[in-house]
């Protein structure tokens, strides 16, 4: 079969598949024919021949050691071993399937807001998504065994003034979640056991601090009632819920803040921002460890890849094309690796699940996710397969893992808006597996629903890591934790029926030009009521003037 005993040598060390290429390319560069020796005695390989089908086969050589070199009579020998371009793994078969459609929630107004967010948030109890509203804004919490068609009037969560721009849930509390809206204020509402009766309309507790609309709100990951908050006037807020106050800002970027992310124990926050720059942050002094301008990558969004100290953040090459930058925290200068994705303009989505290393991206306005798997060691990023839909979707909302089917290898399930149809649509990732046992390999202990830390022992610079759980045992048990929102005396200055110190801006011009007029009248008063004051005093200076001249003083 082969030319040459040399080439059977070669070949038959090779990997399935590369013996048919390799004769016909040896063919076709003429190579020498060897003697055919007796069985056992082939003579050595060259290098050349080597290298020639290692390069044609498409494998790459293994880095260079001191060990991979040996000295001959004809110089210097490299014995370089072949591997092929796709590595094992466990999570190379996942795939993703969509419920059917008596499990997903239909009818439902999403919101058309073109703000860059997700607009859904979910837990292992509700789910919740902000919706279409006429003045003001609102969103829906939906128990998640209540599948189906939604009816029209579905009562909301209606309290804020503006449209609602982002809401996260308490990741140590189920039925604590938090919102920001374009009225500049940040709000906790509690949503009662088995979900809304009627429309909510009072907070449990509203936060007041930022002088623009609030874009973005996060729970610290480990710390219990520790919120950031990030709004248009280009500062961060650190909330301390137990009391109800801001308790740190961090006043570092120069533009509106596109994304937020926590390592693992939350010790550390990265952001990006439109000034084309990504930082690495240690909130409690809100110094600046680590930043990159980002010139040739302008970064959109930016997530924590676990334990891994690296970053992972996407955006758009200098040629308009979406890319992915893997960065080591510690030494923003330069990326480790860029990849570009695609010519398509909608924003991508990364989400990094840390107990598979898995990395899924998810653009804006197409349908199809990729997903990754993510190693510390070159490649660093391994490309293992593409979910594709013809959907659209607007943002997702991602199921914590103590929520997650473990009976059938659901490592991650994501549930997509679908604005066209109304549609929220539960996609779920699935690893194939014939057994119907517990699968500790893609099961390891996870981060539960028990804070680490109180307020009080973080903002004194105590950093811990979050309280594992096992999705085995304990994925269904509850939190046991109450929401207690601190008692605050509301202090009101009225003036002519005017609260002053109430920080809720009009929402409409006609408003605007009221407070304004309603300003001036309030002004054009205190002058006048000034000016009486100082004629008084006037009076009475002149008054005691008078006594102390009179002759009875004499």
């Amino acid at each position: 079969m082969f030319s040459s005993p040399a080439c059977a040598q070669a070949c038959s060390s090779a990997p399935c598949g590369w013996a048919t290429s390799a004769v016909n390319i040896l063919s076709y560069r003429r190579l020498p024919t060897l003697p055919v020796p007796s069985v056992g005695t082939f003579p050595a390989v060259s290098n050349e021949t080597t290298a020639l089908i290692g390069h044609l086969c498409g494998a790459r050589p293994r880095a260079h050691s001191p060990r991979d070199s040996q000295s001959g009579e004809g110089g210097r020998i490299i014995n370089m071993s072949w591997r092929p371009q796709y590595r094992s793994s466990k999570f190379r078969n996942v795939y993703g399937k969509v419920a059917n459609r008596e499990h997903c929630f239909d009818g439902i107004p999403i919101t058309k807001n073109v703000h860059d967010n997700h607009f859904c948030a979910v837990n292992a109890r509700f789910l919740a998504i902000v919706t279409e509203s006429a003045g003001g804004g609102s969103f829906l919490v939906i128990p998640l065994e209540q599948t189906g068609r939604i009816e029209p009037n579905y009562p909301k969560v209606c309290g804020h003034q503006g449209n609602v721009l982002d809401i996260k849930w308490n990741p140590f509390i189920d039925n604590i979640i938090a919102s920001c809206s374009e009225d500049t204020s940040v709000r906790i509402w509690e949503i009662p056991e088995g979900g809304l009766k009627r429309n909510m309309t009072e907070a449990l507790l509203e936060l007041h601090g930022h002088s623009r609309r609030v874009g973005l709100v996060e729970w610290h990951p480990t710390t219990n009632n520790i919120l950031f908050s990030a709004g248009y006037d280009y500062k961060v807020l650190i909330w301390n819920l137990d009391v109800g106050e801001p308790v740190k800002m961090i006043d570092c970027h120069s533009d509106v803040i596109l994304c937020m992310s926590f390592n693992t124990d939350g010790s550390l926050l990265t952001t990006t921002c439109k000034d084309k720059k990504l930082r690495v942050i240690e909130p409690r002094s809100g110094r600046v460890l680590q930043e990159a301008n980002c010139k040739n990558h302008r970064v959109n969004r930016v997530v924590f890849l676990g334990n891994m100290k690296r970053l992972l953040t996407t955006g758009v090459s200098r040629w308009n094309t979406r890319q992915i930058a893997l960065w080591d925290q510690e030494d923003l200068s330069m990326p480790l690796i860029e990849e570009e994705i695609d010519g398509l303009s909608g924003l991508l989505f990364p989400f990094y699940d840390a107990d598979t290393h898995m990395l899924y991206l998810a653009g804006k306005g197409d349908g199809n996710i990729r997903y990754y798997e993510i190693s510390t060691e070159k490649p660093y990023l391994s490309y293992l397969m593409e979910f594709r839909s013809p959907a659209p979707q607007k943002g997702l909302g991602v199921m914590p893992k103590h929520g997650l089917d473990v009976s059938a290898c659901e490592v991650f399930r994501f549930y997509k808006l679908v604005t066209l149809k109304g549609l929220i649509e539960p996609i779920s990732m699935i690893v194939p597996r014939r057994s119907d046992s517990y699968q500790e390999d893609i099961y390891p202990m996870t981060p539960g629903t028990e804070p680490a830390l109180t307020p009080d022992e973080w903002l004194g610079g105590i950093n811990r890591d979050p309280v594992l759980m096992s999705l085995k045992e304990g994925y269904k048990k509850s939190s046991k934790m109450v929401f207690k929102a601190p008692i605050k005396e509301k202090k009101s200055v009225v003036v002519n029926g005017i609260d002053l110190l109430e920080n809720v801006p009009p929402r409409t011009e006609n408003e605007l030009l009221r407070m304004f007029f309603r300003q001036q009248d309030e002004i054009r008063r205190l002058k006048e009521e000034l000016a009486q004051k100082d004629i008084r005093i006037r009076q009475l200076q002149l008054e005691l003037k008078n006594l102390r001249n009179s002759p009875k003083n004499c």
